[in-house]
Formats: structure tokens, sequence, C-alpha cells
């Protein structure tokens, strides 16, 4: 599938839950410092349901409206891109032409205080792809700087896709838990495509106790051939003590990559005195907890968003000196989005998935 010398095809929905549509547009010409990249991977990721859905749900029936957020229709999803440069405005110096990058897509405004810190994925008035802007489920990107566009190194093109949200939230995660002891445990609370890397980047990290707790008997069985020392099934009877017992009552963090009302309740419960709840999934739901126990066990919950430019250009140099990814990937032709994106909503998928623009 290529485009001709003026339009190019994406796969764009018009409507929230209404199917994404093969549409042809406009090849767009990079001014200033725009950057022009044609797309040749796009992870499919679990935020590109929740942003198809158009909304997060707050519990008891309640949703937050994504387009009151901002997201604006059409819609081209899309946030795990590696691509080639194409071509680039008069602004910009020093990248070569038909170099293969990996696209940071969390950007923001670039001028306030929280951009100017490096954390452009946090910044109140985003520009990020595949969700403010146009995104991968398309031949080509428009990328508004250089600064977005990182070296593979030795990495497989189709896999590295992943490290821009799949990878990049596990790390930034992960980097939040702090120092970890032989004696102490981590706990990853769903066992999905985020989940398997967050205890993969554990175990190379050398993290000796990993548990892992999904639904998925498959899931659970990906989880321990990734790193993970014990596994446990979230349904059965006295779990939160049996996980604590594996944990030796020394849990030093919980990674939540499901955020539902049920895992965010066991994941308070688990934390040693100290501990804490890291919260990444965003499945929805409410938080009751007894605000006497927050302070009196003295744990930290934390809400983490993707990772910034700087946990990227970390996470890209830790993966070329570790076998980071190692779990299933299936790569499908982008003529085929469509239904990636249902398989995934459904739970169909194993691992991840990887449209590919032939």
């Amino acid at each position: 599938m290529t485009a001709d010398i003026n339009n190019y095809v994406r796969y764009q929905f018009n409507g929230f839950g209404m199917g994404l549509e093969r549409t042809e547009v406009e090849l767009p010409k990079p001014i200033g410092t725009e950057v022009l990249v044609r797309v040749n991977f796009c992870g499919v990721c679990h935020s590109d349901v929740h942003i198809y859905e158009g909304y997060y749900g707050l519990g008891e029936g309640k949703k937050l409206s994504l387009e009151d957020r901002g997201i604006k229709l059409p819609v081209t999803l899309g946030h795990e891109i590696v691509g080639t440069i194409e071509s680039a405005g008069e602004q910009v110096d020093g990248i070569s032409l038909g170099k293969q990058v990996l696209v940071y897509p969390w950007i923001g405004c670039g001028e306030c205080s929280v951009c100017q810190r490096g954390e452009e994925n946090i910044c109140t008035k985003p520009a990020a792809l595949g969700v403010f802007k146009p995104g991968g489920y398309s031949q080509y990107v428009l990328v508004p700087h250089p600064r977005y566009l990182m070296d593979l190194g030795a990495l497989n093109p189709s896999h590295a896709s992943l490290l821009a949200c799949s990878g990049l939230t596990t790390f930034a995660a992960i980097k939040k838990v702090g120092e970890v002891h032989d004696d102490e445990a981590v706990v990853v609370i769903g066992c999905g495509g985020l989940g398997l890397l967050a205890i993969r980047t554990l175990a190379l990290l050398g993290i000796k106790n990993i548990i892992g707790v999904d639904l998925s008997e498959q899931k659970r069985e990906l989880a321990k051939k990734v790193g993970a020392t014990s596994i446990f099934d979230p349904s059965k009877e006295n779990v939160t003590e049996l996980i604590a017992q594996a944990a030796n009552a020394n849990c030093a963090a919980v990674l939540d990559f499901v955020g539902a009302d049920s895992t965010v309740a066991m994941g308070l419960n688990l934390p040693r005195k100290g501990g804490k709840l890291i919260i990444v999934g965003l499945h929805g739901g409410e938080l009751r907890y007894p605000i006497p126990f927050i302070i009196t066990k003295a744990i930290s919950i934390i809400g983490s968003y993707t990772g910034s430019l700087n946990d990227l250009k970390e996470l890209i140099e830790f993966a070329n000196t570790h076998d980071l990814i190692n779990l299933p990937i299936q790569v499908r032709p982008l003529t085929e989005a469509n239904d990636a994106l249902h398989q995934l909503a459904n739970g169909q998928v194993e691992g991840r998935l990887v449209l590919e623009n032939l």
C-alpha cells in the first residue's frame, strides 16, 4: 500500500465507537521544525481502545468524556510509531532522510513550566500523536520537532515500536518504585502487554521476588516465562493473604496495570508499611479507602501516566543492552487496523499486536 505524490491513507474514526474508516487525505508538507515520517510499524495499545470508546469509567455508571477533555473528531489512533524520515521543514538540520526512528508521541505545548522541566507527557495542553494529533494508524505522521525522533540502535523495529508507550509506561512506573532489596517483593496486577513488559523489566533489573496476578491462566503462564517467581488468580478465595505470604509480608510496591475497583482494593492491602501502590491501568472505577490507614501505614498511592522524553532515551539504551521484548508479538498489515483494534478490545490478544505499513 503506497501513497501517490499528493495523498496518503490513514484509518480514522469519525464517531466514538463507530469503527475505523479508510480515508485518503492530502500529504502534508513539513514547515519550520516539522518532520514528515513514513510509518513502518505502529503498536496497537489498550489506550487506543479507551480513546476509541470515548470515555474512562469513573464508577457507579459515571463516565469521563474524552471529547470533553479536548479530543476532537476525527481521530487517527496510534502512538507507538517506528518510521522512516521522509522530509523536513526548512528549520531542521542534522537529520538523515531515510533513517528509521522511534517517535516519542507524548508531546506537550513546549512552553509551560511542566514542559520546561521535560515532563511534556503531563502537560495540561497536550498535543500527543494518536490522541490529539493524527497518529500511526496511517501511512505518514507529521512530527512537530526532530527532538521527538529517537535512534533505534540495534533494536528490531517492529518490537521497538512498543517502547513508545507500553515499554515507556512500564519503565516510568518502575522508576517510581525506587530501590528494592532482595528480601522485598514487587506485585504486578494484570499480565497483559504492559504487565508482561513490567515483569520482564523487573527481572532484568535483578528484582528477586516478582509476583504476577491475572484472571487468565494463559497470561499467568506467560508471566512465569518472562520472569515472575509466583503467579496468582485474583478470583480465588483468600488470594490477598496468599499473595502476602508469597511476598513474605514485605511487599515494597504494587504495580496495577488494570486500574479497576477490585484491583486497586487488592493493591491497597498488599504493600508493607511505607510501601507504594502505583496505578497505571485505566479500566476505571472509584477509590474508597480509610484515610487513617494511609497515614498509619505510610503508604503512597501514585498515578503514573506514560513517561518523559528522557525516560524514553533511558529505555532505548536499556533495551539495547538487555533482551527486553521477549513476549509474543503479532504483526498485521495496516489494512487490518479495525480488526486488530476490536481483537484487543475483546481480550483476544496474547502479548501485543503491531500494525505494519507495507
